[in-house]
């Protein structure tokens, strides 16, 4: 993937910055003596929606019309946050918006996306059949098909890592990988700041119980890996994309996995050294870093917190297991 240009950077920041307040970055404390490291944490889960992917539908919708002005509509598949990042954005331009979950989906990131006027389809048992429903029903409708990677998208989440590197330059990031959009952005945005991979290392983090990004990294070939994570639905990929997958290889440093049980206490991590509300996906970045605390003792380390959008027995279930 090439550079994000100088002005496709304005661009981007000028469209956030109008709907969208910068997002803080704090060192807590409590964590950094639990990491035994400091400990810089970007707040992504204070934007209205509650995470990161608004950024990238921002971006991706405002090109969308300027490219395609009579568009009559739009529709996506999600698990919850990029459904409510296109829905929010469509919204803003007066575009309806038909939104595809897998059954069983996270309840309250339905109703949000519901709230935003999307209306929403359950199809399927994970989110790769909800993505061929909802492919096949942009052809049904006439719609257009808002995919999980795009580079308007990655540009938008890039927004977020340049205002983290300008007032933090860590040693390492740890990034939740999903589909692929926030470690691209993070990869772009390091590169737009000028800053080396020697400078800033990057590990990508995935859910042990959906594998297909870490095994595609080692093996350099995309490769479906089975879905079981209950608690991550943010990092449930069984198909991963060509693109990010090629940029991770080549300038990500490492992609490690983290099971669910890491990921609650994490979240319960979170919570107690800094109250604020983490979903699984939004947890990872800390679950990550705990798995390696002993590497990155005494450094400084940017985490993540992508993502608050957990429903609330899911919660409640998680801290009463602490």
């Amino acid at each position: 993937m090439q550079d994000l240009s100088p002005d496709e950077i304005a661009r981007a920041q000028a469209l956030v910055r109008a709907a969208l307040p910068p997002t803080p970055q704090y060192a807590w404390p409590l964590l950094g003596q639990r990491l035994g490291a400091t400990a810089w944490v970007k707040h992504e889960n204070h934007l209205p929606v509650g995470a990161f992917k608004v950024r990238g539908g921002l971006v991706y919708v405002d090109a969308l019309m300027r490219r395609e002005p009579t568009c009559p509509g739009l529709v996506s598949a999600t698990r919850g946050n990029h459904g409510q990042s296109i829905a929010f954005a469509a919204r803003r331009h007066g575009l309806p918006v038909t939104i595809v979950v897998p059954r069983g989906n996270s309840v309250e990131k339905n109703a949000a996306m519901q709230a935003l006027g999307a209306e929403r389809i359950e199809h399927g048992d994970d989110f790769q059949a909800a993505r061929e429903f909802a492919i096949q029903l942009a052809t049904d409708r006439g719609l257009h098909m808002v995919p999980s990677f795009h580079r308007d998208l990655v540009c938008g989440v890039a927004t977020c890592w340049l205002e983290f590197f300008a007032a933090v330059q860590p040693d390492v990031v740890f990034v939740p990988v999903g589909m692929g959009s926030g470690i691209a952005a993070c990869v772009l945005a390091r590169r737009a700041a000028g800053l080396s991979r020697e400078r800033v290392r990057i590990v990508g983090v995935v859910s042990a119980h959906a594998t297909a990004y870490l095994d595609s990294f080692r093996s350099g070939l995309v490769t479906a890996a089975p879905v079981s994570t209950v608690l991550a639905d943010g990092m449930a990929c069984r198909v991963p994309d060509a693109e990010p997958l090629a940029l991770m290889r080549a300038e990500v440093d490492d992609v490690i996995a983290v099971t669910d049980d890491e990921v609650a206490a994490a979240m319960r991590a979170l919570f107690s050294d800094t109250h604020n509300v983490a979903e699984g996906a939004g947890a990872a970045s800390l679950a990550g870093a705990m798995q390696q605390q002993e590497r990155w003792r005494g450094k400084t380390v940017g985490l993540t917190l992508c993502g608050g959008n957990v429903d609330r027995d899911v919660f409640a279930r998680v801290l009463a297991a602490a």
